[in-house]
């Protein structure tokens, strides 16, 4: 399996839980260092699957935040994984909710290589922690998935199938 934090140097990494950590005062530094781990992962499942349309749970969603934040980090983690992953924010909406996006999302992390920590991919009603971060992605219009490529597959590893 492969080793998410490794897609940053190790200040890098430190420096982005410490941002989850500043947003989010009452947490744990571990908590943050495993939030920060699995927004990796869902940056490199995006990248990998560009058509899929994936999006990470509320609490890895505040790593995904923390990492964007670090705009010339977030820049060269994309272009080494070869794509750019976008952040499509929207407010929270129950009509919005797609009940399978999240299983869809673990198992294209799996595929990517990546051991998901489970306790952190719940639903909405169900987090491990409380975070800061207050937003749902959904694909903007004419598009699909986090890079918005405009068709979009509906599960497996983005071959449409």
């Amino acid at each position: 399996m492969r080793d998410a934090r490794t897609l940053l140097t190790p200040a890098g990494f430190e420096s982005v839980a410490a941002t989850v950590t500043d947003n989010n005062p009452d947490m744990a530094d571990a908590t943050a260092e495993r939030i920060v781990t699995e927004a990796l992962k869902y940056v490199a499942a995006a990248a990998q699957f560009p058509t899929v349309y994936i999006q990470p749970s509320k609490v890895v969603d505040e790593g995904w935040h923390a990492l964007i934040l670090h705009t010339q980090l977030y820049a060269r983690l994309c272009e080494g994984l070869g794509h750019f992953v976008n952040h499509f924010p929207e407010r929270p909406g129950p009509e919005r909710h797609d009940p399978n996006v999240l299983t869809r999302t673990v198992a294209l992390i799996e595929q990517a290589g990546f051991t998901v920590d489970s306790e952190l991919w719940t639903g909405p009603a169900k987090p491990l922690v409380g975070v800061a971060a207050n937003c749902s992605h959904t694909p903007v219009p004419g598009g699909c998935g986090p890079i918005n490529p405009g068709n979009c597959a509906t599960h497996g590893g983005g071959d449409g199938e």
